[in-house]
C-alpha cells in the first residue's frame, strides 16, 4: 500500500495522540466496529472525492495534457476512473487501526500521481513523462469530523451500556 510521509502522516499522528486516550475506554469488539465504521466511509468519501477530480484541500486535479492525434483514441473521459472502485481502493482493517490505500500496480499508478513523479505512459514506450501532483489519498477537515463523531458515539454508547 502507498504511504504518505508529509501532511496525511501528520493527520493520522494528530488523529492516534487525540484519540488515544479515549478509545482505551472502548472494549475490543466495539473498537473493531468503529474501525469497520471508520474504513467504509473514508473509503466512501475518497471514492467520492477522486470522482470529483477534487484533491483533499478542495482544490481540482490538474487536466489531462493536451495530446496530438495520432493513432486510436485520445482519453478525454475523468481520470482515475477505476481505481475508484472497491476492487483498487482497498480498505483493511487491523488490529489497532485502518488503512486505505492502492496495492500492486494500482499503488505505482496512484504513487506517481500522489507525488507528481516521472512514469512511463505505456509499458511499450522508452519514454517518461512527468506527471502532474494529484492528491489521491489525504484527509479534508470533514473526514477529521466524521472520526471524531464516530469515536465519541462510541463512547458514548459504551457509557450507556455500562451505567444500565
Amino acid at each position: 500500500m502507498i504511504q504518505r510521509r508529509n501532511s496525511v502522516s501528520d493527520s493520522i499522528e494528530q488523529i492516534k495522540t487525540s484519540f488515544s486516550a479515549l478509545l482505551v475506554n472502548i472494549s475490543k469488539p466495539r473498537r473493531r466496529l468503529l474501525y469497520q465504521q471508520i474504513g467504509r466511509e473514508l473509503a466512501r468519501n475518497h471514492r467520492r472525492r477522486i470522482k470529483a477530480q477534487q484533491a483533499p484541500d478542495g482544490s481540482r486535479y490538474a487536466p489531462r495534457k493536451k495530446q496530438k492525434k495520432v493513432k486510436g483514441k485520445i482519453k478525454t473521459d475523468k481520470m482515475f476512473k477505476k481505481l475508484v472502485k472497491p476492487k483498487h481502493l482497498k480498505v483493511r482493517f487491523e488490529n489497532e487501526g485502518v488503512s486505505l490505500g492502492f496495492t500492486g500496480g494500482d499503488a505505482a499508478i496512484a504513487k506517481i500521481h500522489q507525488e507528481g513523479l516521472m512514469g512511463r505512459v505505456k509499458k511499450e514506450f522508452g519514454w517518461k513523462v512527468r506527471y502532474a501532483k494529484r492528491e489521491l489519498l489525504g484527509f479534508e477537515k470533514d473526514d477529521l469530523k466524521m472520526i471524531e463523531n464516530f469515536v465519541l458515539k462510541a463512547i458514548a454508547d459504551g457509557i450507556d451500556k455500562k451505567g444500565g
